[in-house]
């Protein structure tokens, strides 16, 4: 048989997600700031659009939720209630019409005077010397951050390094990364520059005198030496035990190095705890900050004898149909080409406004079944959060599971025990003994409180931990346990002895 290119015809069916049906999944799923810039673009590109005032909203509407009688009271198989005609119909309203020539004039004077305002601003604007001086003086008040770097050089011209030398130091700052370490090896930047080693050496040396205390070091122990011996220590025994057994008192083998040294045990561990609180990284300060700031979607308060649950409705936009377009649907003058694209965009705001009644009713459901049955962790705490999945919630509120994973993702609740992500209310579940199911949120809880409550001088091995648990009715593995300690970030029971 011949080969070559052939061109056949098929039929299949294939399903896909129609347009609106994305925009509703990508309102559910993304949070609350991120919801209104998406109203704020929807409203950019629609202009039948309008956002309520909050000074228009009763106070009563905004503690129930009820945005506005286009939101709060919608049904997914009615239109808005403020839109009082069919748009497939086009039936006029009983609301009194607006004469459409005084409105195009009105239109029309607005839309000249736009004009001859941005016509004059593009003049030259002529400022008195107090006007700019007064200008810049803001300009000069605005602050931002400074780098590691930054600092680094100002430090640097400040100094009594020629100018030659500037250069060979700016090239060495610009290799210390954001922790203030110098990145490769001396040799190798001194070769690819062509520069001479010892004066290299020595710059490098007077950077490690700047601030902060152990910038420009090339390892650990040279950035706690560089501290120790900025703070007078050079002839101390934290000195002795970074200079020369470094590897073992990461290690915690003090026992070794109390051997070898003659001393204590004792000493050479309260010299290592005052090693402890030297700084490891000595760029932290200049680190961006990463807090994360969040706005919960729900608030779960106490009120007279049960959970109370309400959605915040206080940052999501408040969306209306606005008068004007509708009265031109009913303006008999309107050419067609104006009445379909008025009706295009009716229904895309429709739509807009009742995926979002649809998301904040979906993440309230969602949220009232997840207190519903993790009432004893609102009541006692992290150590009775039961084990939960996102298919039992799904049956209950009558969605599909990948559902409420859109809804939750992302999304968090404030509760009497804290602030939580709401996929933190769903984990898995570890039978005990008597067939009961614990969560391993809350197993995990139980083994950092059995590790904090251990005896410093005689740590708690991990086998030691499954017994202790078994006392409680709960069975665990050991390399279960090991798991649990490492995402608790404690050592081997090795590494935690006190001597």
């Amino acid at each position: 048989m011949s080969q070559g290119l052939q061109m056949t015809q098929r039929m299949g069916q294939q399903q896909i997600l129609a347009p609106q049906m994305l925009q509703s999944l990508a309102f559910l799923q993304v949070a609350t700031l991120e919801l209104t810039a998406m109203v704020e673009q929807e409203l950019a590109q629609n202009p039948l659009l309008e956002e309520v005032p909050s000074s228009e909203l009763s106070r009563d509407e905004r503690e129930r939720g009820d945005q506005d009688t286009t939101v709060a009271s919608l049904d997914p198989t009615e239109p808005p209630a403020d839109v009082n005609y069919d748009p497939a119909t086009e039936k006029p309203s009983n609301e009194p019409v607006d004469d459409f020539q005084a409105e195009f004039e009105r239109l029309t004077q607005m839309d000249q005077e736009w004009r001859d305002h941005f016509s004059q601003s593009n003049l030259p604007v002529r400022t008195s010397p107090e006007d700019e001086e007064k200008r810049q003086f803001m300009f000069d008040s605005l602050t931002v951050e400074q780098s590691l770097q930054e600092f680094l050089l100002e430090q640097v011209r400040t100094s009594e390094l020629d100018e030659s030398q500037q250069k060979i130091a700016e090239l060495l700052i610009g290799n210390i990364d954001e922790y203030g370490y110098l990145q490769g090896s001396l040799d190798e930047l001194v070769q690819a520059n062509q520069l001479s080693p010892e004066m290299t050496a020595a710059i490098l040396k007077e950077i490690q005198t700047m601030q902060p205390v152990g910038v420009g070091a090339r390892d650990l122990r040279e950035c706690l030496l560089l501290q120790l011996e900025r703070a007078g220590q050079k002839n101390s025994l934290e000195w002795k035990l970074v200079a020369d057994h470094m590897e073992a008192l990461g290690k915690r083998r003090f026992p070794e190095i109390a051997r070898k040294l003659n001393l204590d045990v004792e000493d050479v561990q309260e010299a290592a705890e005052r090693i402890g609180n030297l700084e490891p990284r000595p760029g932290r300060a200049f680190l961006p900050d990463n807090r994360v700031y969040v706005v919960p979607e729900v608030f779960v308060t106490w009120q007279g004898d049960e959970y109370v649950v309400n959605i915040n409705n206080e940052q999501v936009p408040h969306l209306r149909i606005s008068n004007l377009y509708k009265d031109l649907m009913s303006q008999g003058e309107s050419t067609p080409e104006v009445r379909e694209y008025i009706r295009e965009k009716i229904t895309a705001g429709k739509f807009l406004i009742k995926s979002i009644h649809q998301r904040q009713q979906t993440i309230l459901a969602i949220a009232r079944e997840v207190v519903k049955r993790q009432r004893e962790f609102l009541d006692k705490g992290v150590a009775h959060l039961k084990p939960l999945t996102m298919n039992q919630v799904a049956e209950v509120v009558g969605v599909h599971e990948t559902t409420v994973s859109r809804a939750v993702a992302g999304k968090y609740m404030e509760t009497p025990q804290g602030v939580f992500e709401m996929k933190y209310f769903f984990t898995t579940g570890i039978s005990n003994a008597n067939g009961e199911s614990k969560s391993n949120t809350s197993v995990k809880e139980m083994v950092a409180e059995i590790f904090k409550k251990e005896n410093p001088y005689f740590p708690l091995s991990d086998d030691a931990v499954v017994k202790l648990l078994a006392q409680k009715n709960v069975t665990l593995a050991r390399r279960t346990v090991a798991k649990y300690r490492g995402e608790l970030n404690i050592l081997p029971s090795n590494l935690r002895k006190t001597y």
